[in-house]
């Protein structure tokens, strides 16, 4: 650690030490000593030139079978303690340069660039007013981390800010440290969906909900030195949805009567956090003097804001009164007061044209201005929910139904009758359900939903995407049973193409739905897509199904364009680079030009919500990123690759998806290597989120969905999903005389330099000899062959990808990452070997004590490679 910043040396040997004062009060002196004398045999074997562990071996195979679990809750906790210090390093390293001006401002000098390129400050202005991105937060199962070990790390990282201020603070330092070694890691039982949605609530209102108007702030601010133009308070153009409570592909846990609570407790959770900030408002606002308009309201008082605000507290109160009544079952008698951003907005706008008609714009530019711009961000409800459902789900609705009515099965029909079935019913007058009719429980879910869809106010609501779509009639089933159910507005129904073929069909699908008529009408001149980053690159591997991603985005632009329809796409990213992972602003610039036209849509999936949005000035840095690659890629895309380097990704995405599919789907070894060598099956064990690790109970590896895929791969650090294939296209192309290409291509070229970067990433955390010693421990001899053809393969793939980037070594240009995963080694080591020992005793003679201590391995391996799903 030696070459680490010594501001972030000093707070890890603090937490550190720490949590060896708390280990030696627990266990003893000498059971800190084995763990401290465990983590030097761990350091030790990564000196080596080629890394020797058997030391650390015979250590950790010394060790009692009560003592297995302790240690790993240890080094677990170490490297969360490590995260923690190198997140809040990250926040004080940008205090610091922004205090010194030792960095330009990256907004500013974008804005600067763009007005040179011929924009004009108003129209600068008018396209980031325009501006729509949407951050979706979902519960994909990756954060390991119970909510009350969440919160209790919030706590160390406010300790933090306090000590670089010089506040005494070790005390509760080690308070925190205590609480949170004396506390389960694992919880006991599952998640269910609502707890998810509180999770998601809890992030929103303890960092969002202050970084919110801060971000704002300083986008006023930056705009006004550089453009002389500020953005009205009513503008944000960052929005928030969510997926927790409304997903329910593949998990029977979300139900309509599940998605309809977290709705409520969405605008329930939006007003308690309203009541307090206008209370809060309420307390600075003594002033006396007010404008006309204003005592036309309150008439002659001595406080007229404390009294407008002291009416809108009251009716929020009983408003807030109302949710938790509906919450409870029963329907309130009279309509509630405050039911429209408008009746929320309206009163707070008054006391700000006041107080500025009257001299205090100051008074005005602070608190109430933030409130005001929280409203702009979050309305009502907080996030608007998006609805998620497979489209084998509505094709059986419409099965039943038509078998119900003796006209065949709808799943046996061909496309265009399925069109011209679903469009006269679509343009009928009569109802489609039959009042008789008792359909079965799954079919009466799905109506069920929407019916609560219907039945919700449009505001709460995002989109409602169909996962797995492939034809025109996917779209339309899903708008004509909403329509059945009551529906009275147009509703964006969200084909989700996951598939390298229904990527491939994207725009075929599209342009068939803009040739009917009825659905242009529907649309009415927008029309939002969503691209599946995860299933494409299980099904197809990560550098076919990048490229098959990029060509989809290009055609559905141009199909978008020739119907004159605006197009937002919707990226299904994961935390990982196997699910299209990565850093966000990077990942926008690097689409194709024309795609991200001023709105954007993109998944914030599982730990990735904590990282970048659980600490105010994390999220605020993170609003910042995604705000000026929009506009960036909006204004000032990079141009279309050329005819020779579209070429050259067309040879090594079908390379790469030709070696990918003979070892996924073609070797007959590769099922029972995946199986024996990882913790997939055990991962089920691990209670992370509401839904099943598998699509479906009785499975293969192809209803394993892409996150616990990956998940096991991490696990034992061959990170196989993010290079397979890579290596044989790369491999192929340099041995035909094609690496100058390549060099110009990452040189050049965004999309393909965000490709080998990220494929660099991952292959820096992998590690041949940690995967080696899971295959000894756990895999059959025969099998064994395999394994060592693939590590053979991904010490390949680390040698293409210097050779692409010219480097001689990997993470050359990053050191701060190649440091991050530097120290995190002697530390994620033991744990390697403890769970693959864990897994064969669990596999051949179970053990409860032991089945505790493997779910600890697996939750610090996640901790210490951060991105793990």
């Amino acid at each position: 650690m030696s070459d680490l910043h010594e501001d972030l040396r000093d707070d890890v040997r603090m937490l550190g030490e720490s949590l060896g004062r708390t280990i030696s009060s627990d266990l003893g002196p000498k059971f800190l000593e084995q763990v401290e004398h465990i983590r030097q045999l761990a350091k030790a074997g990564r000196n080596q030139e080629r890394p020797e562990h058997q030391q650390l071996l015979d250590a950790l195979g010394e060790l009692h079978e009560d003592e297995v679990l302790p240690v790993a809750r240890a080094f677990t906790q170490f490297l969360n303690l490590a995260n923690i210090a190198e997140e809040h390093h990250r926040v004080r390293r940008r205090l610091d340069n922004a205090a010194i001006q030792e960095t330009p401002d990256e907004l500013q000098d974008l804005l600067t660039r763009l007005q040179k390129q011929g924009y004009s400050a108003d129209h600068l202005i008018e396209t980031l007013k325009a501006l729509n991105i949407d951050l979706v937060l979902t519960a994909h199962p990756t954060e390991v981390n119970r909510r009350t070990l969440i919160q209790k790390y919030d706590g160390i990282t406010e300790c933090l800010k306090q000590l670089d201020r010089g506040a005494p603070c070790q005390t509760r330092v080690d308070e925190l440290i205590n609480q949170i070694w004396h506390t389960d890691e694992i919880r006991k039982q599952r998640p269910t969906p609502v707890d998810e949605a509180k999770w998601g609530f809890a992030v929103l209102e303890n960092s969002l909900w202050s970084a919110v108007p801060r971000f704002l702030r300083r986008l006023d601010t930056e705009l006004r030195a550089s453009l002389g133009r500020g953005l009205p308070l009513d503008c944000c153009p960052v929005r928030f949805s969510s997926w927790m409570g409304g997903d329910r592909d593949g998990n029977p846990n979300v139900t309509a009567e599940v998605t309809r609570e977290v709705l409520l407790l969405a605008r329930w959770e939006a007003l308690d956090l309203y009541i307090r900030s206008v209370d809060e408002l309420r307390s600075e606002l003594s002033m006396f003097r007010a404008s006309a308009e204003m005592k036309a309201v309150v008439g002659e008082v001595d406080e007229p804001y404390r009294t407008l605000l002291g009416s809108l507290k009251h009716d929020l109160l009983i408003t807030r009164e109302g949710m938790e009544s509906q919450l409870d079952g029963y329907v309130p008698e009279s309509p509630l007061p405050i039911m429209r951003r408008e009746q929320l907005l309206a009163p707070l706008q008054l006391c700000h044209r006041s107080l500025i008609e009257c001299g205090m714009a100051s008074i005005a530019a602070g608190k109430l201005e933030d409130l005001i711009r929280r409203v702009a961000c979050f309305g009502l409800t907080m996030v608007r929910l998006d609805i998620r459902q497979n489209a084998e789900r509505h094709a059986a609705v419409m099965d039943e139904l038509t078998g119900f009515y003796g006209l065949g099965r709808y799943t046996q029909w061909s496309e265009a009758d399925k069109q011209a079935f679903l469009l006269r019913e679509l343009n009928s007058r009569r109802p489609l359900l039959p009042r008789q009719w008792d359909p079965s429980a799954e079919v009466q879910e799905v109506l069920d939903t929407c019916r609560v869809v219907a039945d919700t106010d449009p505001l709460a609501l995002g989109s409602y995407v169909i996962s797995m779509a492939s034809q025109p009639s996917d779209v339309l089933s899903v708008i004509l049973l909403l329509r059945e159910q009551g529906i009275d507005h147009n509703l964006k129904v969200v084909p989700l193409f996951e598939t390298l073929d229904d990527l491939d069909n994207a725009s075929t699908c599209m342009e068939a739905l803009f040739e009917i008529d009825w659905y242009r009408s529907y649309a009415n001149g927008e029309q939002e897509v969503m691209i599946g980053y995860s299933d494409s690159s299980k099904d197809a591997g990560q550098l076919a199904a990048a490229w098959g991603q990029f060509r989809a985005q290009e055609a559905l632009t141009a199909v978008c364009a020739k119907y004159q329809v605006k197009l937002t796409l919707f990226h299904g990213r994961g935390g990982t680079v196997g699910r299209g992972g990565g850093p966000s602003h990077t990942a926008i610039l690097a689409q194709p030009p024309g795609s991200v036209a001023g709105s954007l849509r993109v998944t914030e999936q599982g730990e990735m919500i904590r990282f970048k949005f659980g600490v105010p000035e994390l999220a605020i840095r993170n609003l910042e990123l995604y705000t000026g690659a929009v506009l960036q890629a909006t204004l000032a895309p990079d141009p279309a690759p050329d005819g020779e380097w579209r070429e050259e990704m067309d040879s090594l995405a079908a390379a790469g998806l030709t070696s990918y599919r003979a070892v996924v789907r073609e070797d007959p070894q590769f099922v029972p290597y995946f199986r024996s060598a990882t913790p997939e099956q055990e991962l089920a064990k691990l209670p992370l989120g509401s839904r099943p690790a598998k699509r479906r109970a009785d499975g293969g590896v192809e209803s394993l969905r892409a996150i616990p895929w990956i998940f096991a791969w991490t696990q034992i650090r061959l990170m196989l999903p993010a290079w397979l294939g890579s290596d044989s296209a790369l491999g192929a192309a340099i041995d035909k005389g094609e690496l100058p290409r390549l060099q110009n291509m990452y040189r050049n070229w965004p999309f393909f330099r965000t490709y080998i970067d990220m494929l660099e990433m991952v292959l820096a955390k992998s590690d041949i000899s940690i995967s080696a010693y899971y295959e000894h421990r756990l895999v059959s001899p025969e099998l064994a062959t395999l394994g060592s053809n693939l590590r053979s393969r991904l010490l390949n793939a680390v040698e293409q990808v210097k050779q692409v980037k010219s480097v001689k070594q990997l993470l050359d240009q990053n050191p701060v990452i190649r440091q991050s995963i530097d120290v995190r080694n002697p530390y994620i080591d033991p744990l390697h070997f403890l769970q693959a020992e864990l897994l064969y005793r669990d596999r051949n003679q179970p053990d409860q004590r032991l089945e505790q201590a493997l779910m600890v391995t697996m939750a610090g391996i996640s901790a210490g490679m951060r991105n793990t799903g």
